[in-house]
């Protein structure tokens, strides 16, 4: 059947076959759209006209009558129909937009793939800064970045906040954003780039500058895995305004990143969102029928507003966390609804929306506690908000504050962090902050960190509690810490070389030490307790480092 309809149509045998061998002899649409597409048959396709009338509706004549057979081969593959199309009396070939659908069909298809599979926060990632939700202390009317732009006058800068707050949309959202022309955006990643990537963007830039008198802006993704001398590489372009660079940190630029960077960058800070900005991305996510849910679920989806303060409040601020987990929802109950399981779960999640005339799935609260697994902390074991944690921790400590150490404690051992770790640092902090107050501190911390290292998660958590407990309510001392930051502050500082030890505080185990004067005059305090002398240098007599109540003298 295939192959007589190639043949009605104008084609000649052996290009018919060889057609509908290459798309597999069971579509004419295919085969059709191989004979006209395919380069290595242009000369061939050129020496005959098909009689391509049958796909076309002329205004001049009625549109002719289809056989039985073209009608089943409609019925069956109903996305392959043709559209009518028209020809004007001017112009005898058909116009472009009403050619069967088998000439676009495959840069369509491409596209639409592209479109369909790229993750919801890619899709929905604002395009100018009008459009970014948080972060209105940098885009306020008055704010440096809408000052810049509005100037045309861009500064190097550096974004620095935790993931998913919007580094990477707001450094594209800054040239789009722009009135003019000026700025082209060129983006890297250091992930995955080296200098002479920068090298190349740095040389493609100079080229246009002089060509075009236009700017580029260079974002750098992830700058801080740049090594010191990759860091290097951008000091010159920037300095003479090669570049206008805009990198992105999840890390405190004063660790990570090289002085010189810093001083020639303006850091822009940005913070983790809040609930209510979460909110109103999961609410766009839904309403957005191009590049929202739909989308991704493929059918028009329905989210209740418990689901959206559900994901919204277990993110920790993180936009994208927030849209991932929406979208597994989503696809999760698109699947229950194809798969007909609504009626077996007893569960209403398959409705008829009103406006579209087809089945919805509703994303219920247990598929986004299904997508979410468990609560998401943002937390990074050798990152900025590890030293948060500690410090938080410890500070909670000094302050007695037993209710807060064992919150913070307990954000540390959720985050997944290492128990030895802390271990180590209470014993610190027993020395350090409780210290001669209580000296059974010590013993407790180290106690606790014998038990962590013979334990291990998850039963030694209760341990580290019941230590960080203890040297919360203990009294607190800093009396030895003090005492040997004045000693080392005295060591550090004394003029010229430091003094040699007394004579009569060294040890003479041989005869000739003792005839130079080791030990001469050292009085032995357990036969002489009322005996003074001093323990010294000539030069520090008197000085008290400890601040601590006289020692009991022995008593004998």
């Amino acid at each position: 059947m295939e192959m007589q309809q190639l043949l009605s149509m104008g084609f000649p045998d052996e290009l018919a076959a060889q057609a509908l061998a290459a798309t597999g002899g069971k579509s004419t649409v295919k085969a059709t759209e191989w004979i006209l597409t395919h380069k290595s048959n242009a000369a061939n396709t050129s020496t005959f006209q098909p009689k391509l009338d049958r796909f076309f509706h002329f205004s001049q004549s009625p549109t002719p009558p289809q056989s039985q057979s073209q009608e089943e081969e409609e019925d069956e593959e109903p996305s392959k129909r043709l559209r009518p199309s028209t020809l004007s009396a001017q112009n005898p070939q058909p116009q472009q937009q009403n050619w069967p659908p088998f000439f676009f069909k495959t840069a369509e298809k491409k596209h639409a793939n592209t479109h369909i599979h790229q993750p919801l926060y890619e899709r929905l990632r604002p395009r100018t800064l009008d459009d970014v939700v948080g972060q209105d202390h940098l885009l306020a009317a008055n704010s440096l970045l809408r000052s810049a732009i509005q100037r045309n006058r861009l500064p190097s800068i550096l974004l620095w906040g935790p993931p998913g707050t919007g580094k990477t949309t707001i450094a594209k959202a800054i040239v789009k954003s722009s009135t003019s022309t000026r700025y082209r955006f060129v983006s890297l990643s250091a992930v995955t780039s080296g200098v002479k990537d920068v090298r190349d963007a740095v040389d493609e830039a100079r080229k246009l500058r002089l060509k075009s008198n236009q700017s580029t802006v260079l974002f750098v993704d992830e700058v801080h895995r740049f090594n010191k001398s990759q860091q290097d590489s951008f000091l010159p372009v920037i300095e003479d305004g090669s570049i206008v660079f805009v990198g992105a940190t999840t890390e405190n630029p004063s660790f990570h990143l090289i002085t010189p960077l810093l001083s020639r960058c303006r850091v822009l800070t940005l913070n983790p969102l809040q609930p209510h900005h979460l909110a109103l991305l999961l609410n766009r996510a839904v309403s957005d029928t191009d590049r929202g849910l739909m989308q991704s679920a493929g059918i028009q989806v329905d989210v209740k507003e418990d689901v959206v303060d559900y994901i919204s409040n277990n993110c920790d601020g993180d936009a994208r966390v927030a849209l991932n987990a929406l979208e597994i929802a989503a696809v999760t109950a698109a699947a229950r609804v194809q798969h007909g399981k609504q009626k077996e779960e007893g569960v209403e999640d398959l409705h008829t929306n009103e406006d579209y005339k087809v089945a919805a799935a509703v994303v219920s609260v247990d598929d986004a506690r299904e997508a979410l697994q468990c609560k998401h902390l943002a937390y990074d074991k050798a990152g900025e908000e590890h030293y948060n944690l500690i410090s938080a921790l410890h500070k909670s400590m000094r302050g007695s504050d037993a209710n807060a150490a064992i919150y913070w404690l307990a954000r540390m051992l959720e985050g997944g962090e290492e128990p030895l770790y802390i271990a180590r640092r209470l014993i610190r902090f027993a020395s350090e902050d409780v210290g001669l107050a209580d000296p059974l501190a010590l013993n407790q911390a180290v106690s606790c960190y014998q038990a962590c290292h013979f334990l291990g998660m998850p039963e030694c958590n209760v341990i580290l509690a019941q230590c960080v407990t203890y040297l919360a309510l203990a009294p607190k001392s800093v009396a030895v810490y003090r005492a040997l930051g004045a000693a080392q502050k005295a060591v550090r500082e004394s003029a010229g070389q430091n003094e040699g030890v007394p004579l009569h505080l060294r040890n003479a185990p041989t005869k000739l030490m003792k005839e130079i004067g080791y030990a001469k005059g050292y009085i032995y305090p357990p036969d002489n307790p009322s005996s003074t002398q001093t323990y010294l240098p000539p030069s520090l007599q008197g000085y008290k480092f400890l601040d601590w109540p006289d020692r009991i003298p022995y008593d004998g």
